[in-house]
């Protein structure tokens, strides 16, 4: 079993968590070069959600063809 495929990694704010799997990545580009201010690989961690609205975030993820990028929407 390929421990890779299975990591996933979860970055929160008090209304959305989105996950990252890392393994499923094909590094289309398509979420840093729609939404750097959330997304930007050169930056550690890489995604920081108070770069942009949820709503924007949620649209950025869900144009990710690999579906290596997930949301979920946190109980409140």
């Amino acid at each position: 079993m390929d421990n890779k495929k299975e990591l996933k990694k979860t970055y929160s704010n008090d209304e959305i968590t989105v996950v990252w799997q890392p393994g499923m990545c094909i590094h289309s580009k398509k979420c840093w070069k729609g939404l750097i201010e959330v997304f930007d690989p050169r930056e550690k961690p890489w995604i920081k959600l108070d770069g942009a609205t949820n709503e924007q975030i949620k649209h950025q993820i869900d144009q990710c063809p690999s579906k290596a990028l997930s949301y979920q929407l946190n109980n409140m």
